[in-house]
């Protein structure tokens, strides 16, 4: 008689192993003068609970963070999130639009936003999960004659409706339905439900879109007067979406 084949049977930490595998590795660098490592470390593991927990099962985009200290050297493989000072350090240290390699590159102003009065948490929750759902600043949603970008923050990105996880605060995101071309969509229309209809606004919040048939580029409406975050900085994701991909520059950070 011959031998007995057993079917190999995976067990379910072997089926997570390969599932995360498969997720894009986020280094979270903290190239930051005013923000010390253990802050951006805490942070780096509130985010990766609210990618896990709330974000991915309703995008379908997860990933692995890992976290990057200042005096440690970015992975090149990895898809970088940069906190650093202001747009002139950005520039001075060498991170520009993509890695070196190429990958997505996130930035998110700690300095920029503490002079302004905000949350450093919530622009880098914000700066990751639009990383993620958009990771090439490429991807938008027709509807009628508009076509808008796919920014899942940016409509409800004000501190205040953001929401802690543990001690950090974290951005509020829109869901898909907020995109959807009826104003009679299901909502919710955003993770904390404070939108009430598809393609509106809270206070703070903001969207872009281009008009078909119109050579108008890019326009930005805003739910009240423009606040400081809502200004395209260089390097930020509004900048290089209106620019476009073949204007980034490759970063040419030393570490």
């Amino acid at each position: 008689m011959g031998a007995r084949r057993h079917a190999s049977r995976r067990t379910p930490g072997s089926k997570r192993a390969a599932a995360a595998a498969k997720l894009p590795r986020i280094a979270v660098l903290n190239r930051s003068t005013v923000m010390q490592d253990a802050a951006v470390e805490k942070i780096t593991a509130a985010l990766q609970a609210q990618v896990d927990r709330d974000f991915a099962p309703i995008w379908g985009a997860g990933a692995q963070l890992q976290f990057v200290g200042r005096k440690q050297g970015a992975p090149e493989a990895a898809w970088w999130l940069t906190v650093l000072d202001d747009s002139d350090q950005a520039d001075a240290l060498g991170y520009h639009d993509v890695t070196a390699r190429g990958q997505p590159l996130g930035k998110a102003f700690a300095k920029s936003d503490l002079d302004a009065g905000y949350e450093p948490s919530v622009t880098i929750s914000h700066e990751l999960l639009e990383m993620l759902a958009d990771p090439e600043i490429n991807l938008c949603a027709q509807v009628g004659d508009r076509v808008y970008a796919y920014e899942v923050c940016d409509p409800c990105e004000a501190d205040p409706f953001g929401y802690e996880i543990g001690s950090v605060r974290v951005s509020d995101f829109v869901t898909p339905s907020w995109f959807a071309p009826t104003p009679n969509a299901a909502g919710p229309y955003d993770f904390r439900g404070h939108i009430q209809k598809p393609l509106t606004l809270i206070a703070g919040g903001y969207l872009q879109y281009l008009e078909l048939g119109r050579n108008a580029g890019w326009q930005q409406v805003t739910a009240s007067r423009p606040t400081a975050r809502a200004r395209p900085r260089v390097g930020s994701r509004r900048e290089r979406r209106r620019v476009g991909p073949e204007s980034w520059q490759v970063s040419t950070a030393k570490r």
